[in-house]
């Protein structure tokens, strides 16, 4: 019996060939065959009964035998099939490709005789164009010599009937009439003038009516006869006299009369002279024109295409009327009006016409119009030749763009302000002006100032201004720096003549002093100049052009502003009073001369040597120039810094010598015990703290250390100097001792570690005059004065009221200095020469010099 006869119908339908055509999974497979069994399994109580499931695989085995059996028979006999198709097939695609070879080789045949002919036809179709070349040409010259006889007797009425046949008559008539004049130049007889002339009034006629035609077609609105016209005038002549009516007429240049009133217009011109406000970025007149330029030239595009045979050369001929007639109109009433205000004004509206109109070129750029195809044999040569009147040179506008005119245009347009140094001398002359407008209150404070000085500062002001204006990389930028020097010293009221005195102001203090704030304004205007000269100058002379506004800047902030205060300052301390306090007011000046140096080096790098960078040589030539004008600076900031120290010492030794003998050798005891500190050391601590106190609101860093300890070093040697001439007493050396420790007290509030140990041995040096005879030979030998040479301390010693008692004490010491002690040492052997008592040797010429003259302060100021 088939196995399938013993299967449960639901395991029967999993067997069947169908069942495997899709997706098969062995355990699906398995758990549908035996999901009945395992349920009856689970069903019944008792052990698992596994018989069940052993038929009922064994009969599915079966089942699939027979299954795979039927289907491999049935795979066989479809393969089978398969090849006696595919033999079917080859023989069948073989039959095919003979045919399509000879269908191939039938195509090949006839391609070629159809090329044999096609290359016959073709030397017969040249054959027969230059027969009716020939003939063209024959008909034509027979045609000529008929029309030249006829001019000849003055008899017009076959061209006259020609013109009135309409557009192709009037078409005809100018070709005729073109190769005429150029025959009628030619021809060489008797009667050749007569003739000539005939044509020439012909022509002229011809020309005049068809421009009466165009012109009548244009006022109409017509540009289809406007068109004809133009095509007609393009063979006759080349059609430049079409171009020019056109252009000549438009409304555009005949309706242009501006006059601006306006409360903006007003408020330009108003503002427009003040440096310290912003340049106005637009005029109303300028942009109302501008704008009207772009409305126009976009309609005119249209019309232009729709009836010029060459619409480019059109509107390169009306964008250069714009450019040379309306543009150029308006920005001369414009330059003319800010020029008649001041330079400044000038630049400024240059400036500002140059930014607009850069923008409106960008703008009609986007007009660029595709050129066309001649319509006939001549207009590729004669409407090109036209425009500019030369019958046999193409114009300058056939051979270039759009965009091109428009870029030359405006280069032509500022050229007579800009070409040369023109521009530069102009910003140049502007800058000085404003610079020396703007220090006049200060250089006339400084003048007067120095006519009581020793110095004579203007004629070396003169002199290096000279020098500044000669030294140039260029050739023409040594006059522009020549003029800005000259400008400084005329304006700035550094010239030989004085000016005049009836309008001047009263001069306030105030005016003579260094501002920060001035230097910012300065560099401000430096900045505006800068880039009006990057946007209005070629690319190519920025480098040299911004070392000759530096030289200008240098000239103003550096020479006739920071110098000029630094001279007055040196000066007056060199002209003060030495019975009078100094004054610390140089201080603030070198304070604001940091300020200022520090924010122009930072302008020179960031803004100037950038624009430089094209030029190697250029820019080399910009860093030695500012480090020359800056290390000038630098000496003479650093010579006034010296001067002063000189000064300050001067003065603590002035005060010094007011010490009275009997200070430290007072007779009335009570009264010497009431005064805490004598009147000269009263003085230097107070005149100290005031030079603290005014050098660290003007100093800082390196330059605050190198001062104070200049002057704390100074007034340590005035004070060694000072103990050796007093004769000082028990009660005295209170009060020396008193004055010492406030000497020691101020000092320290300098914060110099290295002026510390100095002052706290004039304090141990001080307490020798106040320890008991019987102890002093080992206070000097045993304590803080240990380390030094007993011979370095005689002379003060000498100065104590008991010392013909205490310098038994010194009896046994030896002429060299060593005294013998325990041990048999003497003190040199004992602790040697100290660190305090090299100090006191480096005093010694120290001491020798004060106060005439002090050592150089280390390092540059700024």
């Amino acid at each position: 019996m088939y196995p399938g006869d013993t299967l449960e119908p639901a395991v029967d339908r999993h067997l069947r060939l169908e069942a495997f055509e899709g997706k098969f999974d062995v355990k699906d497979f398995v758990g549908a065959v035996s999901e009945k069994l395992i349920a009856d399994s689970k069903a019944q109580a008792g052990p698992f009964d596994p018989k069940p499931f052993i038929r009922t695989f064994e009969a599915a085995v079966d089942k699939l035998i027979a299954v795979r059996k039927d289907v491999q028979a049935k795979t066989e006999q479809m393969e089978k099939s398969v090849r006696v198709a595919e033999r079917e097939y080859s023989k069948k695609m073989t039959d095919l490709n003979k045919g399509f070879e000879a269908v191939g080789q039938s195509f090949t045949g006839m391609e070629n005789k159809m090329n044999e002919v096609g290359r016959t036809a073709i030397r017969i179709g040249e054959q027969l164009e230059s027969v009716h070349q020939q003939r063209q040409r024959a008909q034509a010259a027979y045609d000529l010599i008929d029309f030249y006889n006829q001019f000849s007797r003055d008899d017009t009425a076959r061209l006259d009937a020609m013109k009135k046949e309409g557009r192709e008559g009037r078409r005809r008539v100018a070709i005729l009439l073109r190769r005429l004049g150029t025959v009628a130049k030619e021809v060489d007889l008797p009667t050749a003038d007569k003739t000539r002339e005939n044509i020439d009034k012909y022509c002229e006629k011809f020309e005049k009516d068809m421009l009466h035609l165009f012109d009548r077609a244009y006022r109409k609105g017509d540009p289809k006869v406007m068109h004809h016209c133009a095509q007609v005038l393009l063979e006759f002549n080349g059609g430049a006299s079409c171009v020019q009516v056109y252009v000549n007429q438009h409304d555009f240049f005949i309706n242009r009369v501006r006059e601006n009133s306006s409360a903006d217009a007003n408020e330009i011109w108003e503002t427009i002279p003040d440096p310290d406000l912003k340049p106005p970025t637009t005029e109303p007149g300028l942009a109302e024109l501008f704008q009207e330029i772009r409305t126009t030239v976009g309609q005119e595009a249209q019309i232009v295409q729709a009836v010029f045979p060459n619409p480019p050369v059109v509107m390169q001929v009306f964008l250069q009327r714009v450019f040379a007639q309306s543009i150029q109109q308006q920005m001369e009433q414009l330059v003319n009006m800010a020029l008649s205000i001041s330079d400044l004004s000038f630049l400024r509206i240059l400036q500002m016409v140059h930014r607009e109109t850069s923008h409106l070129v960008e703008d009609l750029k986007g007009y660029e119009l595709p050129s066309t195809i001649p319509r006939s044999p001549i207009e590729g040569g004669e409407f090109k030749r036209s425009l500019t009147g030369a019958p046999s040179a193409p114009t300058a506008a056939t051979a270039t763009s759009i965009s091109t005119m428009l870029e030359t245009a405006m280069e032509e347009l500022f050229i007579p302000y800009t070409e040369g140094q023109r521009y530069l001398e102009r910003e140049s002359k502007s800058l000085s002006e404003l610079y020396a407008s703007f220090l006049t209150n200060f250089t006339r404070y400084h003048e007067r100032n120095q006519k009581g000085g020793k110095s004579t500062l203007f004629d070396r002001m003169v002199n290096q201004l000279s020098a500044a204006a000669a030294t140039t990389s260029t050739s023409g930028t040594s006059t522009t720096s020549a003029q800005a020097a000259a400008a400084i010293l005329r304006y700035g009221g550094l010239s030989a003549t004085p000016a005049p005195k009836e309008d001047e102001e009263p001069i306030r203090e105030e005016d003579g002093q260094l501002n920060i704030i001035v230097a910012e304004t300065m560099l401000k205007w430096h900045a505006e100049a800068v880039g009006r000269c990057v946007e209005l100058s070629h690319a190519n002379d920025v480098p040299k052009q911004a070392f000759s506004l530096l030289r200008v800047l240098a000239a103003a902030i550096g020479n006739a502003y920071v110098e000029i205060a630094l001279e007055t300052v040196n000066t007056r301390i060199e002209c003060a009073d030495t019975k009078v306090e100094p004054s610390l007011q140089p201080l603030t000046v070198l304070h604001e001369v940091d300020l200022i140096c520090h924010l122009w080096q930072q302008y020179v790098n960031m803004a100037l040597l950038p624009l430089a960078s094209a030029s190697v040589t250029i820019r080399r030539e910009m860093v030695v120039f500012n480090n020359q004008t800056v290390s000038r600076i630098e000496g003479a900031a650093n010579q006034i810094m010296q001067r002063l120290t000189d000064t300050l010492i001067s003065w603590l030794s002035t005060q010094l010598t007011k010490q009275k003998r009997t200070d430290f050798k007072p007779r009335n005891d009570d009264l010497s015990f009431a005064r805490v500190n004598t009147e000269p050391c009263i003085a230097c601590c107070e005149f100290l703290e005031k030079v603290r106190d005014a050098a660290r609101e003007s100093l800082s860093g390196k330059n605050l250390e190198a001062f104070l300890t200049e002057v704390g070093v100074a007034f340590h040697g005035l004070l060694l100097d000072h103990l050796k001439k007093f004769p000082v007493s028990a009660t005295g050396g209170l009060m020396l001792a008193k004055d010492l420790k406030s000497y020691q007290d101020i000092i320290a509030t300098f914060n110099i570690p290295s002026l510390l140990e100095r002052f706290e041995f004039l304090r141990q040096l001080g307490n020798v005059f106040l320890v008991r005879p019987d102890i002093l030979k080992s206070y000097i030998t045993e304590g803080y004065l240990g380390r030094i040479d007993s011979s370095l301390l005689r002379p003060y010693l000498a100065q104590r009221s008991d010392w013909g008692q205490a310098e038994k004490g010194f009896n046994n010491s030896t002429e060299d200095g060593t005294t013998e002690g325990p041990g048999g040492r003497g003190l040199k052997d004992r602790f040697g020469m100290g660190r305090l008592s090299m100090i006191m040797k480096d005093l010694e010429p120290l001491r020798d010099q004060l106060p005439s003259s002090l050592p150089s302060l280390p390092g540059s100021f700024l």
